[in-house]
């Protein structure tokens, strides 16, 4: 199958978005998680937080899903042969496109989905997931917030795709307003977004000799972001909230 450029940027790489192993044990903490829990990873990518969940619930059974085939293969491929993984394609939210969701897939302790859910609305998502919970589950997902009330021009033009982009105290408001409870929030750490640009940049580096046109525009806007991020790290981060309904 041959690739977009943005998949040839993004092949093989470790991570989707920022994150490490310790969000996931922590939010799994705030869980409560079960050693045989059931979760699901929404929008898992090519897979980086399923080890982390695995073993924060060693007897789990764990569903990852994304929308886009690629990582649906590298994912499927990383995990072939596990006992307790399935990997598929599927939607965060249904569309009648008989692609699945969480609520067609669940029920679940736990729904883990690191930076997707801003894709459909974080509202919305978490509207949809409350039939996707079991008794007693919980939801973590991060989500870009400002942390500032005053963000630069540069910040505010990165996250010019994302106009409904709020601070932890909006997010606060969605979670409430879709009928859930906030458990615990944090920030995610540099480390976590180090892990992520660290490999990207890395990766640009080696496409930029031979790159067509169209390739070279993904890298320089790969580039730009990974930029911005160190220049204004102080102006927006990803927030990672566990909650539960109310």
């Amino acid at each position: 199958m041959t690739r977009s450029p943005f998949f040839t940027l993004h092949r093989d790489l470790p991570r989707e978005g920022p994150g490490e192993r310790g969000d996931v044990a922590w939010a799994a903490e705030m869980a409560a998680l079960a050693p045989d829990a059931r979760i699901c990873e929404a929008a898992c990518g090519p897979g980086a937080d399923i080890p982390a969940l695995l073993f924060a619930a060693p007897d789990a059974a764990l569903i990852g899903f994304d929308l886009h085939q690629p990582f649906v293969e590298d994912a499927a491929a990383r995990f072939a042969g596990h006992p307790r993984v399935t990997i598929r394609q599927g939607r965060l939210i249904a569309t009648g496109d008989g692609l699945p969701d969480p609520a067609a897939l669940g029920p679940f302790d736990l729904i883990w989905c690191a930076g997707a859910a801003y894709f459909e609305g974080v509202a919305d998502c978490l509207t949809a997931w409350h039939a996707a919970l079991a008794p007693g589950g919980h939801i973590a997902f991060s989500d870009a917030v400002y942390l500032t009330g005053s963000p630069s021009a540069a910040v505010r033009d990165n996250w010019a795709d994302y106009p409904d982009m709020t601070d932890a105290d909006g997010i606060a408001e969605r979670v409430t307003a879709a009928g859930y409870r906030i458990v615990a929030t944090r920030l995610l750490s540099d480390a976590a977004w180090e892990g992520y640009y660290g490999p990207i940049e890395r990766r640009i580096a080696s496409l930029r000799s031979g790159a067509d046109a169209a390739l070279m525009s993904v890298l320089d806007e790969a580039e730009a972001e990974a930029r911005i991020w160190r220049a204004h790290r102080d102006e927006f981060g990803y927030l990672l909230s566990v909650v539960t309904p109310a």
